[in-house]
């Protein structure tokens, strides 16, 4: 009899039963915006004096100390223990002490995140193809990016100054233990392309994917960032970037999760007067108070996109609003929030989890809402269930062309701002 009894307890504990409870654990997702760690809406009003751009931007990423946030990012990973991390802002600053010297990067905020999960999660991967798209990046200009810092270039060049850059991307984070799952990787760029000056510096966004196998089913992850500059009476960027990401993944019959931040709140373009102290999208004859075609977070819903929620109408669930020094709202912007029904100084909703083709929304909510701040969006985390049947792999979405700012154009943009500021200076010297 006992032996009958151990028998059926084995059966039992190996039984496909027993297996699908074990693939039914919601899958949890988190989107994080990790923040570059300067006001570059701030920056764009010093141009055409490069270098006072770059020494703003660079204080400001020291103030920002990303060595110090990542520390409140881990405790949130950690206590969520999310299954998919969608990187936005992943930022690698890099400097180069001569013209003619190799940049070297000296903050990497992915890489150093990672060094502090402890092996835990790593980024993407599969045949040689990380699941990290680099977006777009304002490379180190001779003596126009040059900042000074003594404490980090003597150590790294013996001098007090470097000139410097950014790059920033979207990532896919998985834990480690996913690995042997991921089935494609791929990155991808969008055609819409905000032109700060045309040809020679324009903003450039895309997407990172990767399909996994979980819950028995391959699952389309997806991190993207919109655009957030935008121009009075014209379509915004972010719409035509939502339109396009829409149709690339028309073909993909497997579940699909967009993790991202959209730039783009329910309530855009706003009404004249109502209340927008994040300066969102405004109603214009192109662009309609509440007209679906200016709003990405309209067309994906439009699409057939479920938003995992919490619910984005809700005052509570705002995720925008830190000022570009991670210390809290400015006063104005916190007087804003709590009358829109936000007590914690946030004014707009930008960052989502999107899904589609058979997956099911257990539970969301917003995170980062409260001090100390880890970054300048909240975030938003959300538990799943694969409902969908069968691992088939959909096709591989396409690249489409990146399209960096090149040597040439770089050039371009120091002959250009030289020329400007010397007008400047020139017309600043006659009205004295």
């Amino acid at each position: 009899m006992k032996k009958i009894l151990i028998l059926l307890l084995t059966l039992l504990l190996t039984s496909p039963m027993s297996a699908a409870r074990a693939e039914d654990k919601p899958l949890t997702v988190m989107s994080r915006n990790l923040y570059l760690g300067a006001d570059v809406g701030v920056a764009l009003q010093l141009i055409p004096n490069l270098p006072a751009a770059a020494q703003f931007m660079w204080k400001q990423v020291q103030e920002t100390d990303f060595s110090k946030r990542k520390a409140i990012l881990v405790e949130e990973i950690q206590s969520e223990s999310p299954d998919v991390i969608g990187l936005q802002e992943a930022t690698i600053w890099y400097c180069k002490a001569q013209p003619w010297s190799k940049k070297v990067e000296v903050f990497n905020f992915t890489n150093e995140l990672l060094d502090s999960l402890d092996g835990k999660y790593m980024i993407a991967e599969k045949g040689g193809v990380k699941a990290f798209n680099p977006g777009y990046s304002i490379g180190p200009i001779p003596f126009l990016t040059r900042v000074n810092d003594a404490k980090t270039f003597q150590p790294l060049f013996g001098q007090d100054h470097a000139d410097c850059g950014f790059q920033i991307g979207d990532a896919l984070l998985i834990k480690s233990e996913l690995k042997q799952y991921v089935n494609q990787v791929g990155n991808s760029e969008y055609d819409a392309v905000y032109k700060v000056v045309p040809t020679l510096m324009e903003i450039y966004r895309g997407y990172t994917w990767a399909d996994i196998t979980v819950q028995g089913a391959n699952v389309r992850f997806v991190s993207t960032h919109l655009e957030s500059l935008w121009d009075p009476n014209k379509v915004p960027k972010a719409a035509d970037q939502a339109r396009q990401l829409v149709k690339d993944l028309a073909s993909t019959k497997s579940p699909i999760v967009v993790i991202g931040d959209f730039n783009s709140d329910p309530r855009d373009p706003r009404q004249k007067g109502y209340p927008n102290p994040g300066e969102q999208p405004t109603a214009s004859k192109a662009c309609p108070a509440g007209s679906l075609q200016c709003n990405a977070y309209k067309i994906m819903r439009k699409a057939g996109f479920t938003d995992s929620g919490p619910d984005a109408s809700d005052p509570a669930t705002y995720s925008w609003g830190m000022n570009a020094l991670l210390t809290g709202p400015d006063p104005e912007r916190k007087k804003a929030a709590a009358k829109m029904g936000n007590k914690y100084g946030f004014t707009d909703r930008l960052d989502y989890i999107f899904v589609k083709n058979g997956v099911n929304v257990l539970t969301s909510k917003i995170i980062g809402q409260e001090p100390p701040y880890g970054t300048d969006h909240a975030g938003v985390v959300t538990s799943l269930v694969i409902t969908a049947q069968g691992s088939t792999v959909s096709k591989a979405l396409d690249s489409h062309a990146r399209f960096p700012i090149t040597f040439w154009q770089g050039v371009g943009v120091l002959l250009l701002a030289l020329i400007a500021w010397r007008i400047v200076r020139r017309i600043r010297k006659r009205r004295a």
